[in-house]
């Protein structure tokens, strides 16, 4: 069984399948599904897609590229989302330097503003870095480290600065771009970081594995990541995917806690194989 710890079920590339989609995961595997907010009109969303299905959570925060959006009466509502019980995270929130559709300063003004959300309110956050990596990492060091940890969504540093943040108690999200072949440092990340600190990701409707990169992707591929992860590691995909549900459950303790999920071998016994 494999949990989703990071897609975007929301999109419009959903909008013709999505019922059937989603209604099919479990018997195919996908016990569980975090769906990550990006806008203020997909926090609402993910929050809704998370009461009609018993096996899909939601994280509540704003991406940079919308931090225009904010403000301080829209941040408190966010607050007030975060504690509904299906609310497991803030995310996804940081920085984005490739599209650069805010300014820098904007960004890490509400990036901050969303860190600090998250500790005042107990949430762990899923992080979101693009052509970033620095600053990013400084930020999170110096206003988040230590505190409620998270994910490091889609990661794309190097393997020092995977195994940085794994210092800081951070996990490293890997998804269908380890599969590849040209993601050499992807690969190496893999390799290196403890399997104890992965968690396996789709970053769904983008960035499909091999042989569907192109296409548009969901939970139903994960096993294809498992595969590569597992053969870089020199170990059975089977291990990789429990571990790695394990480890979502780990970083988002409020999904325990919930007992609402529709896939008793998610959640029965909890972690560290006691089922």
């Amino acid at each position: 069984m494999i949990f989703d710890s990071h897609a975007h079920y929301d999109d419009e590339k959903f909008d013709e399948d999505r019922a059937r989609l989603l209604a099919g995961m479990p018997e195919a595997g996908i016990c569980g599904i975090v769906n990550v907010g990006a806008s203020l009109e997909g926090v609402e969303a993910s929050q809704k897609l998370a009461e009609e299905y018993s096996f899909v959570y939601a994280a509540v925060g704003v991406h940079p590229d919308y931090v225009g959006e904010l403000n301080e009466e829209r941040l408190r509502w966010l607050s007030e989302l975060c504690r509904r019980p299906k609310s497991v995270a803030v995310g996804e929130i940081g920085l984005d330097y490739y599209w650069d559709k805010e300014a820098h300063e904007l960004q890490k003004k509400w990036f901050i503003a969303q860190l600090k959300m998250a500790i005042a309110e107990g949430l762990p956050v899923n992080i979101h870095s693009r052509d970033a990596a620095q600053d990013t990492f400084d930020i999170m060091k110096a206003e988040h480290a230590g505190t409620t940890g998270g994910i490091i969504h889609c990661f794309s540093s190097s393997a020092q600065m995977a195994l940085e943040y794994v210092k800081l108690g951070y996990y490293i999200g890997i998804g269908g771009v380890v599969t590849f072949r040209n993601a050499r440092v992807l690969k190496e990340v893999a390799a290196a970081v403890p399997l104890e600190r992965i968690v396996l990701e789709t970053d769904c409707p983008y960035l499909a594995p091999t042989p569907h990169r192109g296409k548009r992707n969901s939970s139903l591929y994960l096993p294809l990541v498992a595969e590569e992860i597992a053969r870089l590691r020199g170990i059975t995909p089977q291990e990789v995917e429990e571990t790695c549900r394990e480890n979502v459950l780990r970083v988002y303790p409020k999904i325990l806690s919930s007992r609402t999920a529709g896939c008793d071998a998610c959640l029965d016994g909890g972690i560290n194989g006691d089922r």
